[in-house]
């Protein structure tokens, strides 16, 4: 499996994530600039994380516009799998990928700290390897993480099963309903605030964020 790690002015988690899919996951792994017009070839596609732009205008509203993001609204629509953590998660909300958006942590402070997660939907091509309902450790690094959406849009993601991650124990940025994760309809692009890549190998403290790049990479 081909994987490509897109790479924004102002990524900094680029590099985590490519030493995860190829270092420990074992994926063919490249970085594609954000200039980039064309995802041929490739199987999965991650937007890390990062201050894309320096979050200047508000987070991921500028990196929405980024040649390559037409490119991965195409490889989308074809089913190719999307990942979108922490600002890319952002970056996804912003160009409609997902439904909802992402407001100033309750509290207005940056948090940076391990959190518990529950997994709510295991049926995905990224949590199979996982257990309906696990709680597992993933660590949280953001200043606007707290997810909204309205009524109606709540009720889908409910509907359909596209909440995947709630947080548990503690709502730390005040996201509705205390989501952590969300996908498509198709199930083949994800968005989560926590960072999977910062805790997939046991030295980090918790390697629960494995399962997720090994589900992918089972398919």
């Amino acid at each position: 499996m081909k994987a490509g790690v897109i790479v924004f002015p102002g990524s900094n988690c680029d590099h985590d994530c490519y030493h995860v899919l190829k270092h420990v996951a074992g994926f063919d792994t490249d970085f594609v600039w954000h200039e980039k017009k064309s995802l041929k070839g490739y199987d999965l596609i991650v937007l890390p994380g990062g201050f894309s732009y320096g979050d200047y205008l508000r987070t991921g509203a500028i990196a929405r516009f980024s040649p390559v993001m037409s490119a991965v609204e195409k490889f989308a629509d074809r089913g190719g799998l999307v990942l979108g953590i922490c600002n890319g998660f952002q970056i996804l909300l912003e160009s409609g990928l997902l439904p909802g958006a992402i407001n100033r942590n309750t509290g207005l402070h940056f948090l940076c700290k391990f959190v518990k997660l529950s997994v709510e939907n295991n049926k995905t091509s990224f949590t199979s390897k996982y257990k309906n309902k696990q709680i597992i450790s993933i660590p949280i690094a953001h200043n606007e993480g707290n997810y909204y959406c309205d009524d109606k849009t709540l009720a889908a993601l409910k509907k359909n099963n596209q909440i995947i991650f709630k947080y548990h124990g503690e709502n730390p940025n005040g996201s509705i309903e205390a989501i952590a994760g969300i996908c498509n309809k198709k199930g083949n692009v994800l968005g989560m605030m926590p960072h999977p890549e910062r805790c997939s190998e046991s030295e980090l403290g918790s390697s629960d964020g494995r399962l997720l790049f090994d589900s992918i990479r089972c398919l």
